[in-house]
């Protein structure tokens, strides 16, 4: 009987981490860039003392849906969106490389190019862009250098001063942390790609389907049931096989 009992148990356990992880991405529906997260269950032998005879339900995290996200025209000079494929890159909380497709950007009072979240846009060379100030006028232009005028500058004067790193790895190499960035999965710092390209003056929406991820989450509420259902059966049999011992 417990046989019974231990995969309905594992495999109720393991359906709600995966509701957390459609929760989730329905709470991201209307965040900047966001990558839905996607789940799979799978079975596992249990290992231990004697012959391997249980098995039990997994639920994994294998990655992230890579889908463009809708287009958001916002009109802000600051506001870049990445067009098809590659990354922003930027300094995490932790002091590493990062990649976002976060792209509402602000100048702080310092000059430091940052997202609204506070993390530094980085250049080419990998270090943090700080900006001369005051500027008058500022735009990014599609390969990502940034060209800034200087108040008290004439209309036609300004320059081009850094580039925003832009990188485009392999989607298999790259991973989501806790944090929301995407990392290679060496550790490693990606090289910067010319071939990105940036849309100026429109932000990127995310890229969950709310109607998917409620029909998703009614699904595994009613696998979660049927999980229910099976823990009370095994319950059952149980003492039907101990009043027959009894006997």
């Amino acid at each position: 009987m417990d046989h019974l009992l231990y995969i309905a148990m594992s495999g109720a356990k393991e359906n709600m981490h995966s509701v957390a992880v459609r929760s989730n991405n329905l709470a991201n529906a209307n965040t900047t860039g966001f990558k839905a997260d996607m789940e799979q269950a799978r079975a596992m032998q249990a290992f231990g003392e004697g012959l391997p005879t249980r098995v039990f339900a997994m639920t994994e995290r294998p990655g992230q849906s890579f889908a463009s996200g809708p287009i958001q025209t916002t009109g802000r000079d600051l506001d870049v969106a990445v067009a098809g494929d590659g990354w922003l890159a930027v300094e995490a909380k932790d002091g590493s490389e990062a990649y976002t497709r976060f792209g509402n950007l602000q100048v702080t009072s310092e000059g430091s190019l940052q997202t609204s979240t506070g993390l530094n846009v980085l250049d080419d060379g990998g270090a943090p862009i700080f900006l001369p100030l005051p500027l008058e006028k500022m735009e990014i232009n599609k390969d990502g250098t940034i060209f800034a005028r200087l108040e008290g500058e004439p209309v036609n004067g300004g320059e081009e001063l850094q580039r925003i790193k832009t990188v485009l790895p392999n989607n298999a190499d790259i991973e989501k942390g806790t944090d929301g960035l995407f990392r290679r999965k060496d550790g490693q710092a990606e090289a910067p790609s010319a071939d990105v390209q940036l849309l100026a003056g429109v932000l990127e929406g995310s890229n969950v389907n709310p109607v998917a991820e409620m029909t998703h989450l009614i699904d595994l509420q009613r696998r979660f049931e049927t999980q229910l259902k099976m823990m009370s059966h095994a319950e059952e049999n149980d003492k039907a096989h101990a009043q027959l011992l009894r006997i």
